[in-house]
C-alpha cells in the first residue's frame, strides 16, 4: 500500500503503509511527521513504533531527530490500537470521477497527465474526502501504481502529473530537482505591469495560522535553512487597463510561489483566497470571476523512461477565457 504525503488516515490495520515523501514534508522530523498523518493514533504509540525500529525510512532505522528528504520511503507499520474501529471507507460517487476521462492530455504505461479543474484538492486531507489522487485510483482499481508527481493548489487548474511506474515517479523527481521541466502559467493579475520581461527572485517562509492552515511569507532571513529561495520569470502578455494578463516560467518550484511573489511585487492575482486584494475579489464575483485566475497552460521535458521530447498543453479553463475575453472588449 503506497501513499503520497498529507493524506488523511492512510494507515492499514493489516499491512505496512508506504509513504513517498514531496516537498511539503521535505526537512520534517520523522516524529512529527508521524504525529500530522497519523491523526487518530496516541502520541504514545507513535513513538513506541518509532523507538521499536517497526518504521523505517528507505528500509533502515531512523530516530526522533531524523528530517525527511524528497523521495524518502517511509514504512509505517500495522497501526492497530487498543478499542480502535477500522475507519469507516467511504467511496467516491461516479460524478466525481466522470471528469477524468474527458480531461486526460497525454497518457502511456509510465505517465498520465490531467488537465486538473479549479476546485480540486491533488490529495485528500484539511477537510477533503478525496483528492485527486483518491478519485483517479477509484476509477482505476487495477492500477499497480498511481502516484502524484507534484501538486498544484487546489484553486489552480491546470497540468498535473501522475506517475504509473515507480522508475518513473523517481526520474521525474530528479527532472524537477535540477530544473529539467520547463512548468508555464497564465494569470491574471491587479495593476498595470509595464515589464516585458522581468526575473524576481524571492526567499520564501513557510508559516502556519493558529488554525493550522499554511501560509507563506516573504523573508529576508538567508540563515535560515528552512527558508527556500524562490525564482520565476514573468512575461507581459496584455495589458488590460486596471488589470495585466501576465505568463510566468517557473525555475523553482516552491509553495504558493507565484501568489506570493506576485502579491508581494503588489500585483495579487485576482480571485486569490489567500494572498489577493478580498475587496476586489468580492467585486470581481458579481463580474463572474468565481475563482483564481492562475492556470498551468505547460510543460516541457523528456519522457522520464524514454527520454523522448514531450511537450503537454492545457487550454485556459472556459470560466477564465469568458472573464479574460470580458475584459478585452
Amino acid at each position: 500500500m503506497t501513499q503520497n504525503t498529507n493524506t488523511k488516515n492512510i494507515f492499514s490495520h493489516e499491512k505496512a503503509t508506504f509513504v513517498i515523501v514531496d516537498e511539503a514534508s521535505e526537512t520534517q522530523k520523522i516524529d512529527n511527521f508521524l504525529l500530522k498523518i497519523l491523526k487518530n493514533v496516541p502520541k504514545s504509540h507513535i513513538y513506541k513504533i518509532l523507538r521499536s525500529g517497526e518504521v523505517r525510512v528507505n528500509k533502515k532505522r531512523v530516530d526522533t531527530t531524523y528530517r525527511l528528504q524528497i523521495d524518502d520511503e517511509v514504512r509505517i507499520p500495522p497501526i492497530a490500537v487498543e478499542g480502535e474501529r477500522a475507519p469507516h471507507v467511504i467511496e467516491p460517487k461516479q460524478q466525481q470521477t466522470a471528469w477524468l476521462d474527458t480531461n486526460v492530455i497525454f497518457e502511456d504505461d509510465a505517465l498520465l497527465a490531467i488537465n486538473k479543474p479549479c476546485g480540486y484538492a491533488v490529495h485528500g486531507g484539511s477537510g477533503l474526502n478525496f483528492g485527486v489522487i483518491e478519485l483517479i485510483r477509484h476509477a482505476r482499481p487495477k492500477a499497480k501504481f498511481l502516484e502524484l508527481v507534484h501538486r498544484i493548489d487546489r484553486e489552480t487548474s491546470g497540468i498535473l502529473l501522475i506517475a504509473k511506474k515507480r522508475s518513473a515517479l523517481v526520474n521525474m523527481h530528479d527532472m524537477m530537482r535540477h530544473n529539467r521541466i520547463e512548468k508555464k502559467y497564465t494569470m491574471m493579475v491587479e495593476g498595470e505591469w509595464t515589464d516585458p520581461k522581468k526575473t524576481v527572485e524571492l526567499m520564501l517562509k513557510k508559516t502556519f495560522t493558529q488554525g493550522g492552515e499554511r501560509r507563506v511569507n516573504v523573508t529576508e532571513d538567508e540563515d535560515d535553512s528552512q527558508n527556500q529561495m524562490s525564482k520565476t520569470i514573468f512575461y507581459l502578455k496584455k495589458s488590460l487597463g486596471p488589470y495585466t494578463l501576465l505568463e510566468a516560467k517557473l525555475i523553482t518550484g516552491r509553495t504558493h510561489q507565484l501568489r506570493v511573489q506576485l502579491a508581494h511585487l503588489g500585483f495579487p492575482i485576482l480571485g486569490d483566497d489567500k494572498y489577493g486584494d478580498f475587496s476586489l475579489n468580492k467585486m470581481l464575483q458579481k463580474k463572474g470571476l468565481k475563482r483564481m485566475f492562475l492556470h498551468a497552460f505547460s510543460m516541457k521535458m523528456k519522457h522520464p523512461l524514454t527520454e523522448e521530447p514531450l511537450e503537454l498543453k492545457a487550454p485556459l479553463p472556459r470560466e477564465l477565457d469568458a472573464f479574460l475575453s470580458q475584459q478585452a472588449i
